[in-house]
């Protein structure tokens, strides 16, 4: 385990329990269990948690790192000092600032139901906890969350916010008590926690059933009639009285998307909530209809994000949607999923799209492991699942995604609850039984990049000397500062050095199976 000269650290391995206990100097340690898998998770109760506390940047010719590992470091900091002279290392990873990329808007996860059932399943003192963990400058500084608009696979039962047929003026719209008892208050507290303002995003998985062609809130089925009609109208403006209801408790959206994954409802007959739109429709339906009723509303500012759904759909849907200049003039972003990401190459779905509409944002919307078939479900402690996070955050990021959001902010030892049986993994599990939680690998993967790339930093160039197993991506951060992130998926350890010419080189190694943030203060 790399980094072991600066604190003591002590590992007992209780084979009968399956129990690692990590003690180090200091009250905020990972108190680690191993279950089944290749690595640790830690657990928390309402008294005791890791953390990487509040950071601070080091003096210029210092910089510091932070690792975590399958090995089991976890966020772990080290202190370097800046050479003037290069250490002759073969792989040596050269800062380009000069070519200056997007801006990041911020990373998070989802307040669904499932979520915030799990949440409040545990004592007063360990929600405050998880939600610290997430949202408080000691934690990893989730400034964004997706919402979902009434009931998703993940909530315990189907509904929408205006179930009474017919009801076009939507005069009985009224807020579910999973809004109000749940998923409100824990985001209130969470921006209380947080020292600046979250960034919500809200998405819907379904209009009221009353609306659709199959009559269902599942299955493949899409609003009746056609853009510009009543179905469509009553529609747009049930976005609206969301944000309306949502204000009423103080609780403002950065976004709102266009729906979540619409080809789920347009080209299969799928086993929960969905709403199928093509592309045609969707332009056509925020040209006539969700575009002027947002306009024209007190929400006009707030963000609209169009796709919501794999990136292979990209650039068709983008094509489709922005070539028309009156559904284009009320798009902001395009969300992606990442579901299917190994079938679609980042730089002909991504880059290419950026290359050609620049002016809109690419954010990644929903991801999470366990959703597959041939890997289905939670796995307490597992590497390669960080490692796919990291992964993926990094392709997405050099290719111009501003942002990157986990799903689910909690679920069950099971990966649930899950009306529809759709169980997955997520980066804490809660285990209400004993009043505790475990906070997975892949909340540290999210940590890498949450914690230190701050709204508003700017991706940079970066140069590799040789061809290597890291890899990376580079910002500058509001206040000058750098951060470069590697990640090493392969067996061997791979010593590298950077190379700022503003400072000099930077002397590193990256553990087999890492993941290592760099940060530090830029003359």
């Amino acid at each position: 385990m790399a980094g072991i000269t600066t604190y003591t650290l002590f590992i007992v391995c209780i084979v009968s329990t399956g129990v690692i206990t990590h003690t180090q100097a200091g009250s905020k340690s990972c108190e680690a269990r191993m279950f089944s898998e290749d690595s640790v998770v830690c657990e928390c109760n309402a008294t005791h948690c890791d953390s990487v506390g509040k950071v601070t940047l080091p003096a210029v010719g210092q910089f510091v790192t932070f690792l975590t590992s399958e090995a089991g470091s976890r966020l772990h900091q080290e202190q370097g000092q800046v050479q003037r002279n290069s250490t002759g290392a073969a792989v040596r990873i050269t800062l380009v600032p000069q070519q200056k990329y997007q801006h990041v808007q911020g990373f998070g996860g989802a307040m669904t139901d499932a979520a915030a059932i799990n949440i409040l399943s545990l004592s007063t003192g360990a929600q405050d906890q998880l939600l610290r963990q997430y949202f408080s400058p000691e934690g990893i500084e989730y400034n964004t969350v997706r919402v979902p608009m009434a009931s998703c696979d993940f909530s315990t039962r189907l509904y929408t916010y205006a179930d009474t047929p017919g009801d076009y003026s939507l005069l009985n719209f009224t807020l579910a008590k999973e809004d109000t008892h749940m998923k409100i208050p824990l985001l209130q507290q969470a921006q209380a926690l947080s020292p600046r303002p979250l960034s919500l995003l809200a998405s819907a998985w379904s209009s009221p059933a009353w609306m659709k062609t199959n009559g269902e809130l599942m299955g493949k089925g899409s609003l009746k009639g056609k853009p510009g009609g009543k179905e469509y109208k009553a529609w747009a403006q049930y976005y609206i009285m969301f944000l309306e209801e949502y204000e009423k408790h103080n609780i403002s959206f950065w976004a709102l998307s266009t729906g979540n994954e619409p080809t789920s409802g347009e080209l299969t007959n799928y086993s929960f909530q969905a709403l199928g739109f093509t592309p045609e429709q969707q332009r056509d339906w925020l040209a006539l209809d969700l575009g002027p009723a947002l306009h024209s509303s007190p929400y006009a500012k707030t963000r609209v994000i169009i796709l919501d759904d794999q990136r292979l759909l990209l650039p068709h849907w983008a094509k489709v949607v922005l070539s028309d200049i009156h559904a284009a003039r009320y798009v902001h972003g395009i969300g992606v999923h990442w579901y299917w990401d190994r079938y679609a190459p980042a730089d002909i779905t991504l880059g290419t799209t950026h290359d050609l509409y620049p002016e809109y944002f690419l954010f990644g919307t929903e991801a999470c492991s366990g959703w597959s078939s041939l890997d289905r479900g939670v796995r307490l402690g597992s590497w390669r699942r960080a490692e796919d996070y990291a992964h993926d955050i990094i392709e997405d990021l050099n290719n111009h995604v501003t942002g990157w959001m986990d799903w689910n902010l909690a679920l069950d030892l099971g990966g649930g609850p899950n009306w529809a049986k759709n169980f997955v993994d997520s980066s804490i599990i809660v285990d209400s039984s004993r009043d505790v939680f475990y906070k997975q690998p892949t909340f540290y993967s999210m940590a890498h990049f949450s914690k230190f790339l701050w709204e508003g930093s700017q991706r940079v160039g970066v140069s590799v000397s040789k061809h290597s197993a890291l890899e990376t991506t580079a910002f500058i951060r509001p206040d000058g500062s750098a951060v470069l992130i590697v990640l090493n998926r392969s067996d061997v350890e791979v010593p590298f050095e950077v190379w700022d010419q503003t400072v000099g080189f930077l002397p590193s190694s990256a553990p087999p199976h890492s993941l290592l943030t760099l940060l530090w203060k830029r003359s």
